[in-house]
């Protein structure tokens, strides 16, 4: 069953994955790139996007990722001690110089991968929620898989080079909208500029100092992460987030030239971003946005709502058609049903182009009707006595 519903939303042109560019907006010296909102998951402008090439330590936003995934399922806590092995300790590159043996906190061993993209600690996380490296990083590609990475492979937890190991930039985006928005508290880490951890060693105490690897924390307004990576083979990256205005974008470049550049490149895509597209709301939780027909059911219909509200990017100053909503109810929905329960699929669609899509689910139960036969005998009954 099909039903159109027009919403007049007083919005200017969708902007569609890389359907609208400014002029003038290429950042040629860099291999990859792609800007994101973060809300939507639409893509604003990119090149090369999809090119499977190494990351570097950009490959540490899934390790984060999994580390709060570990934390909200009670899989393990901030306070815990962990314990650094003699792999974790003889990493190399980027680091805090942990020693075998020598225990941090979750909580600051986070602060170091995420202030100071460290190797060290990056791996013993790893190991402590996977129980070996490899056994993480199964965990990390199944996590690419699940965000729809397709053009990921991680062989390691830290983005030290390995053949093999590469990312894209708009997986890059994937992975770093979901961590923004699953867990928002941690922009305060991430924009931190400098700490300190204690190292507790048969040396005795002594505090070490964490500095922010990204740079653009100092000059770019609204910034809110995220992620910066170097590797000879994958030369400068960047994976920025900032928030200006109700709307929040990613921005990735990988293979920069040098380190400045890929600051100012990711920049320029923000500033893109901001310039040229808004943010509008769609239908939200709670909104009634159709009405399903039920079969056997004590009633015949069932309110349904989107499961997640729903918001568009929109290009600022463009004229284009009324969008339109193409609610697609489920062949047969047959009570019991449940509230939350899918019913069916809300469809976006602008000049007769799919955009994007949302379930709906029922707004409320809906019970089982009972047998005509039964209701009668038991008003028979009442009428006896």
């Amino acid at each position: 069953m099909q039903v159109f519903l027009s919403l007049l939303l007083c919005i200017s042109m969708l902007a569609w994955p890389t359907k609208i560019y400014a002029e003038g907006t290429s950042l040629e010296s860099s291999r990859s790139y792609v800007v994101m909102e973060l809300q939507s998951g639409q893509v604003l402008k990119e090149h090369n996007m999809n090119d499977a090439i190494p990351p570097a330590s950009i490959t540490k936003i899934m390790t984060m990722l999994l580390i709060n995934e570990a934390v909200a399922s009670g899989k393990i806590h901030w306070d815990d001690n962990v314990t650094v092995s003699e792999h974790a300790a003889g990493m190399g590159g980027s680091q805090v110089f942990m020693e075998e043996g020598e225990q941090q906190t979750v909580r600051d061993l986070l602060k170091c991968i995420a202030i100071s993209s460290a190797n060290d600690a990056a791996v013993t996380m790893a190991e402590h929620i996977g129980g070996s490296e490899p056994q993480f990083v199964d965990l990390m590609n199944k996590k690419a898989q699940e965000l729809g990475m397709k053009d990921t492979t991680f062989k390691n937890a830290c983005g030290l080079h390995v053949d093999g190991h590469v990312s894209s930039a708009y997986d890059v985006a994937l992975m770093s909208r979901e961590l923004m928005i699953k867990y928002p508290e941690m922009t305060k880490t991430l924009t931190t500029w400098m700490d300190s951890i204690i190292h507790r060693t048969r040396k005795g105490e002594s505090e070490f100092g964490l500095s922010n690897t990204n740079k653009m924390l100092k000059w770019y307004s609204g910034i809110t992460g995220l992620k910066t990576g170097y590797t000879p083979e994958a030369k400068h990256c960047v994976s920025a987030t900032a928030t200006r205005n109700g709307m929040s974008l990613v921005a990735v470049v990988l293979g920069g030239s040098d380190s400045k550049t890929r600051f100012r490149e990711a920049g320029r895509l923000l500033d893109y971003g901001f310039a040229n597209f808004t943010v509008k709301q769609g239908p939200q939780v709670g909104d009634i946005v159709g009405e399903a027909t039920v079969e056997k059911g004590k009633s015949d219909t069932v309110n349904a709502t989107v499961e997640n509200s729903m918001t568009f990017v929109v290009a600022k100053g463009a004229v284009s058609d009324d969008p339109q909503y193409e609610i697609i109810f489920d062949e047969s929905i047959v009570a019991p049903i449940y509230k939350g329960q899918k019913i069916g699929t809300l469809k976006y669609v602008v000049s007769d182009e799919e955009t994007a899509e949302e379930n709906l689910v029922a707004m409320e139960d809906v019970e089982k009707r009972g047998f005509k036969i039964f209701s009668k005998f038991k008003n028979m009954f009442k009428k006896d006595k």
